[in-house]
């Protein structure tokens, strides 16, 4: 599917060269070019601290050595960047509506107070973008309309850009990490897509091309039988309102423990588990927004 940059501040900007995906584990990096350029920096524990309430970046100094050790050297000129928050610094919603007004002031207006009652910060001082899906199932639109929300304080968004500035990049587009994996999701019908990192899960429900459902769930230890628990009441959501079937679950992050996922769900349901897959490597629970954002950007697969 195609996912919504969200939280961007220059979208109409020429594309960025330079991706990061930034995690308590260090940062994912890809340049443009055929093929495109990785690297990881990793990073000591401590210095992020993802929250979306509380500042992220606990050791300043260290993160900006970090950016600077990537930046490209003898360039004068600002570089293009993208940045990809951790899933969990941004809170992320698809809201609902009957009907969606065509002028944007009213839109965001109507976006902001069904939010605000749903986020733990104030909305009036967060960074809001949003993306209006004509809804609909098994590809065919109706009048209701599926809006993918993001917000993220200001004061958050700010530390996370301050390195990369100070590195010499321009962060034209922040998004998440979970939105960006979204645009390795091919196919039809409904998939559902568990994205793992650390403790942490992302649970989507996409139907063609419109995301449907986006949960962030904190795991108490993170086994496949936790995570199983949790699939069972979405694979529900998706026979009661979508009045369907997975028809598989795409697993991201989980490494060989794919396998025990694969056993907990057969033991209930006969929906397959694969693992989501990029044509630029094996995402993982660090760099799967990365690979997600280079296989929705034609800069960089020239």
């Amino acid at each position: 599917m195609t996912a919504p940059k969200l939280i961007s501040r220059l979208i109409n900007d020429p594309p960025p060269r330079y991706v990061f995906e930034l995690s308590e584990a260090g940062i994912a990096m890809a340049r443009s070019g055929r093929p495109p350029q990785l690297a990881f920096q990793e990073l000591d524990p401590g210095v992020i601290a993802v929250s979306p309430v509380q500042d992220n970046i606990l050791r300043m100094d260290v993160l900006q050595a970090k950016v600077a050790a990537l930046a490209p050297k003898g360039e004068k000129k600002r570089q293009r960047a993208a940045l990809i928050l951790p899933d969990f610094a941004v809170r992320t919603s698809v809201l609902d509506f009957d009907a969606f007004p065509q002028d944007a002031a009213e839109q965001r207006a109507l976006v902001r107070f069904r939010i605000k009652k749903t986020v733990p910060f104030d909305v009036e001082s967060a960074g809001l973008s949003y993306y209006a899906q004509q809804g609909g199932h098994n590809g065919k639109k109706n009048t209701k309309f599926d809006v993918v929300v993001s917000v993220a304080p200001y004061e958050i968004l700010a530390r996370y850009e301050a390195p990369f500035r100070a590195a010499g990049f321009e962060p034209g587009v922040v998004t998440t990490s979970a939105l960006c994996a979204l645009e390795m999701v091919r196919g039809e019908g409904v998939s559902v897509m568990a994205k793992l990192c650390g403790r942490g899960l992302i649970l989507a429900v996409i139907d063609g091309n419109v995301l449907k459902l986006l949960r962030t769930i904190d795991l108490e230890g993170g086994t496949a039988a936790e995570v199983a628990g949790n699939l069972f009441p979405t694979f529900a959501y998706v026979e009661d309102q979508l009045a369907a079937r997975p028809r598989r679950v795409l697993a991201c992050g989980f490494g060989p423990a794919i396998e025990d996922l694969r056993r907990e769900l057969m033991s209930e349901t006969d929906i397959e588990v694969e693992p989501l897959r990029s044509r630029f490597g094996a995402p993982d629970q660090h760099n799967a927004g990365l690979l997600g954002f280079l296989e929705g950007s034609e800069e960089f697969q020239r």
